[in-house]
């Protein structure tokens, strides 16, 4: 989830705390809580600090051991030692727990998206994504602010609210994993241009009524579309190219951070006069038209790198960013 969901999670958690006796019945037992349950829920992204060493580590290493297994039990040790050592006179087993539960929350849930994660490491390096709730979702982002607005105004309990909050929750998260399940199976059927072989994954859109599309042909055909309102409409077609450019492009660096976090890449190369433009773009976002998430290595007829950039950029400004590096 993005970043303002996760807090509001922390804040949520923190709320959902009162109802353990030992916490809300100390002085500072509110703020020990909210301070571990924020952190908590917050934590496991702190990994974004590697965008200062370059997009291509962050973009391989983002969601990745940070969200881990081990990840998740060394930020909750992490974060229940300051706190304890904050407060001493709450016992640390149960700020332990909440802190705990804060960060498996954030985990868990950044599961249901799109971008997914590397949750069962060191078991598997497998990104996992489920692709049921959008990255930012307006009914648990609004549910949450109610709640809390709610709980700081005096208007409701919090042993009363959180816990009929997180019910409503679970209850939508159903919800939406059975409807993904069900127009996962109906698509396919009502597909005019299906073919043998073609594989279909349904992603989440901020509105309810509406998930894009992604189907992908054995001939290294994607075709991208959008369920709306019971409506099917492809939108797109893209065909991936074949070139022994794509494979060179594959040893650097850019292209395999790209390679490594994304489902469905589909490489297109241009010929230019100094060789060979080599552009990877993620299917699964389109905006606009475009394809913002992408990974481009500019190189030589010997296929020798010039430059590369992989990140977020409209075509407009990759364009020009290009231009100006190759100055």
């Amino acid at each position: 989830m993005d970043t303002g969901t996760h807090f509001v999670f922390g804040l949520g958690l923190g709320g959902l705390a009162m109802v353990d006796p030992v916490i809300s019945a100390h002085a500072y037992g509110p703020v020990a809580i909210l301070l571990g349950t924020v952190a908590g829920s917050n934590a496991p992204d702190l990994d974004s600090v590697l965008r200062f060493k370059s997009n291509a580590d962050y973009i391989k290493n983002h969601r990745g051991l940070s969200h881990s297994f081990p990840a998740i039990f060394g930020w909750a040790a992490i974060i229940t030692a300051c706190v304890s050592l904050m407060f001493r006179n709450i016992p640390w087993w149960h700020i332990g727990f909440w802190v705990l539960l804060s960060v498996v929350v954030h985990v868990f849930v950044d599961l249901f998206n799109s971008y997914g994660t590397q949750a069962y490491r060191p078991v598997s390096r497998q990104w996992v994504a489920w692709n049921i709730i959008h990255i930012f979702d307006p009914f648990i982002f609004s549910s949450h602010l109610l709640a809390i607005l709610l709980w700081i105004s005096g208007f409701a309990d919090p042993t009363v609210v959180f816990p009929v909050l997180y019910g409503l929750i679970a209850v939508y998260y159903v919800w939406r994993t059975q409807v993904h399940r069900r127009l996962s199976r109906k698509v396919p059927l009502i597909d005019a241009n299906r073919q043998e072989g073609d594989r279909y994954t349904l992603m989440p859109t901020v509105s309810l009524y509406r998930w894009n599309i992604v189907r992908r042909s054995k001939d290294c055909t994607y075709g991208i579309g959008e369920w709306d309102h019971g409506t099917l409409r492809w939108l797109d077609v893209m065909k991936c190219d074949e070139h022994p450019a794509l494979e060179a492009s594959k040893v650097n660096q850019d292209v395999q951070a790209f390679l490594c976090v994304t489902p469905f890449p589909c490489g297109q190369v241009k010929r230019q006069t100094w060789g060979y433009e080599v552009r990877w773009v993620d299917i699964r976002y389109r905006y606009r038209k475009q394809y913002p998430f992408v990974a481009v290595v500019m190189m030589d007829f010997s296929f020798s790198p010039l430059q590369s950039y992989v990140g977020w950029l409209s075509d407009e400004r990759l364009e020009k960013r290009l231009r100006m590096n190759s100055y």
